[in-house]
């Protein structure tokens, strides 16, 4: 009994050490029914980062704006993906916090039988290793990037969404399409998150 225990404790210890994901659990109705620590922590340093910035909806003023919006993108993929195994495959993802040390949310959801109403969100939280560090100007470099795709990069690195970028560049929506399409052809990728996986890795 006493070697069980012994073993349950050096395992928590090992966990403790790890940093691990953070995983969040809300309801279709954005309830919070489970937040670990570690999903505490990284909470706490997007608010920080956000703190800011105007801040829009969120979840009982517990939950940091890009976790939120994102709740909101997956409960509007629960409404046509109403079966488990549409889920298989899918999720949606967003790098939020600091560009220095950003973080990457993941969302899925879990339908319910008994309707959107039972259905349940689950976001797992995970903060880019330090070697991941944007460097926009190697970046730059590397993808021939302009000066102008460069800043969108780097909003985008924060989780903006088109319209907070282009408020902040002063330019359309659809010239900040344009921008992302271009980054996208240069680095060879096609979603937002592949092109911050190229440049994480630049």
């Amino acid at each position: 009994m006493t070697e069980a225990v012994k073993s349950i404790d050096q395992t928590d210890a090992l966990a403790d050490q790890r940093a691990g994901s953070g995983i969040v659990v809300l309801s279709a109705a954005m309830q919070l029914l489970h937040m670990n620590r570690q999903a505490t922590e990284l909470a706490k340093k997007i608010t920080a980062v956000d703190h800011g910035r105007t801040t829009t909806i969120s979840a009982h003023g517990v939950l940091p704006t890009a976790l939120t919006e994102l709740c909101a993108e997956i409960i509007k993929a629960l409404h046509i993906r109403t079966e488990a195994k549409d889920w298989e495959q899918f999720e949606l993802k967003r790098v939020t916090g600091d560009p220095n040390q950003p973080i990457l949310l993941r969302g899925f959801g879990l339908p319910d039988r008994g309707g959107i109403q039972n259905a349940r969100l689950v976001v797992t939280m995970e903060e880019l290793g330090r070697k991941q560090n944007l460097n926009t100007e190697h970046a730059r470099e590397r993808f021939q990037l302009t000066n102008r795709e460069q800043s969108v990069v780097e909003h985008l690195a924060k989780g903006w969404t088109n319209k907070e970028i282009a408020n902040a560049l002063q330019i359309t929506e659809q010239t900040v399409k344009e921008h992302i399409k271009h980054i996208m052809r240069k680095t060879s990728s096609t979603t937002r998150t592949g092109i911050l996986v190229q440049i994480f890795n630049s």
